[in-house]
């Protein structure tokens, strides 16, 4: 009987450890089969745009390019419109034409009003402005009197010595001839430039046309 107890206790514990052992490696597979998930699965990573902003490049030229190109424009800068305008309305008064000389003279006073100022050369800015501001003066009483071509032509002698200040400060594109006239202004006389160098007196027109001589001739710079 002691032997029966002794027998069925040694079953009872083989059949124990067999159950701690195939208990103990289905925790052991289900360890590895997690850590192989695991492996096999990598962490999501957040996409990233795959775009990249373009550095925004600046249009606006540096400095050492805005002075270049401010001294090429002051470089360029030409009295070219203002003579032509002039001649325009002496023309007009050789003519005897004060209806023309008027229309010129408008002409003149709206091209003076649209010379850009920041192309003229800073060293000789201040003298243009002054020699710009009389010259509006004058074209403006020159378009304001129709009728009175006297007065007109006495402009048109203030406006000579304006126009002789800027060649003498600018150049000229082209040729001219600065002519005189001895007997204008109570004989004190007046200038002005022409074309041509065939003598056409504007001050006194068809009553005294060939009036005056050739002072200088001024040739294109």
């Amino acid at each position: 009987m002691k032997n029966l107890t002794l027998s069925i206790i040694a079953v009872i514990m083989a059949f124990v450890t067999v159950s701690c052992n195939q208990a103990s490696n289905k925790n052991e597979q289900s360890s590895n089969d997690t850590a192989v998930v695991s492996q096999e699965q990598p962490a999501s990573q957040p996409k990233e745009d795959d775009t990249v902003a373009a550095p925004v490049v600046s249009e606006t030229p540096s400095g050492q390019e805005a002075k270049a190109t401010g001294k090429e424009e002051a470089k360029n800068f030409s009295i070219a419109p203002v003579v032509t305008d002039y001649l325009s309305l002496k023309n007009a008064l050789v003519s005897d034409n004060d209806k023309a000389a008027a229309s010129a003279g408008k002409k003149l006073l709206a091209t003076l009003n649209k010379v850009d100022l920041k192309a003229i050369p800073a060293d000789k800015h201040k003298q243009y402005m002054d020699i710009a501001d009389d010259a509006k003066e004058h074209a403006e009483h020159i378009g304001e009197n129709v009728g009175n071509i006297h007065h007109q032509r006495e402009h048109l002698a203030s406006l000579g010595e304006d126009l002789k200040d800027l060649i003498d400060l600018f150049g000229t594109s082209q040729t001219l001839y600065q002519d005189h006239c001895p007997m204008f202004n109570d004989g004190k006389g007046a200038v002005w430039f022409s074309e041509n160098k065939e003598i056409k007196n504007p001050y006194y027109g068809s009553k005294m046309l060939t009036c005056g001589k050739v002072e200088k001739t001024i040739n294109s710079k």
